[in-house]
């Protein structure tokens, strides 16, 4: 029996079994599926709100017997392969190239205007993204966590864009959605009336493609100019509802239901928070430590010395104790 491992991604959402991208190409990659029917490894699937109940810290992350903790999604999929279940092995010299190239053109053409359209866009990131997180993140770390997630989109953002991003946006922008638009009709090209890419079973370059394609699909965008391109391709979208109703039959994408999941039809098994209140009441206790440390570090509020003192005279606080000192 393979060693059993467990997969920690974020929450599902939009009618998507994650609304991470890189968590997606993970879930529906054809390598985990495989394993997870096959090996007969209990394959424990956490899909989850907070970061930090990951074993990285981050999302997603897979922790294994034999490697330890995995945390990027390149390196998961490399391990998933050599368990030997290689969803690429059938494929020809020119399809594994045709492989690369894709997935090349997908990082340079297609993922700068997805980080654009959720994190960077005021519209859409205020009424959908920023929204959709501290909704699902529990408290207190919805107040501070969506903001650090949009300040590494913004960093990754112009790593990807370089050093001319800031220096005339909106032309970089118009000819980056055009580029994105090219990508996508090229996808719909190529896909044709096929059931995948490669025939009727899907490869690693399936999940890659659907994990970029079905968030912008999916979310209610209020500022959806690349959403509306897709739509208008109609294979895509069929492509994008042929892989959930294959993968994720079970799965409503709906964040956190309030009962536990039973074993999925994958074998994995999608486990819920057992001790949620418990957190919930620690998370309050936190957040209330934290505002309190908060207002004495600032001087909002401050401890007074002594009580009975000459008449009319007032009790000095601390901060004015030490500016006494300092004279």
């Amino acid at each position: 029996m393979a060693a059993p491992m467990e997969l920690f991604c974020w929450a599902g959402g939009w009618g998507l079994p994650s609304v991470d991208p890189d968590c997606l190409a993970v879930l529906c990659s054809p390598l985990l599926q495989t394993y997870a029917r096959f090996t007969g490894a209990p394959l424990k699937v956490h899909r989850i709100a907070n970061p930090w109940r990951s074993p990285s810290g981050s999302l997603p992350a897979l922790k294994t017997k034999d490697e330890g903790i995995i945390s990027k999604t390149q390196q998961i999929i490399t391990h998933l392969r050599k368990q030997k279940y290689n969803a690429d092995y059938d494929l020809s010299a020119k399809q594994g190239a045709d492989t690369l190239a894709f997935v090349s053109l997908l990082e340079e053409k297609l993922l700068p205007v997805l980080i654009h359209t959720f994190w960077v866009d005021a519209k859409n990131y205020v009424e959908h993204t920023r929204k959709w997180y501290a909704e699902t993140i529990p408290f207190p770390l919805n107040f501070f966590l969506p903001n650090c997630m949009h300040k590494q989109h913004l960093e990754r953002l112009q790593l990807l864009w370089g050093d001319g991003y800031m220096e005339d946006e909106e032309k970089l922008e118009k000819e980056l959605y055009r580029d994105a638009r090219e990508c996508l009709t090229l996808l719909s090209q190529r896909l044709g009336s096929q059931k995948f890419f490669f025939g009727d079973s899907p490869a690693s370059l399936d999940a890659f493609v659907f994990s970029r394609l079905a968030p912008l699909l999916k979310a209610k965008l209020p500022n959806g100019k690349l959403q509306q391109h897709l739509k208008s391709l109609q294979n895509l979208c069929n492509y994008c509802a042929s892989i959930l109703s294959l993968y994720f039959p079970w799965d409503g994408g709906d964040p956190l239901a309030s009962a536990p999941r039973a074993m999925a039809a994958d074998g994995s098994d999608v486990e819920e928070d057992p001790h949620k209140w418990r957190n919930q009441v620690l998370s309050v206790l936190v957040g209330l430590g934290a505002m309190l440390g908060y207002a004495f570090l600032s001087g909002i509020v401050s401890i007074q010395r002594g009580a009975a003192g000459p008449a009319g005279r007032q009790p000095i606080t601390m901060e004015e104790d030490e500016d006494e000192e300092e004279e």
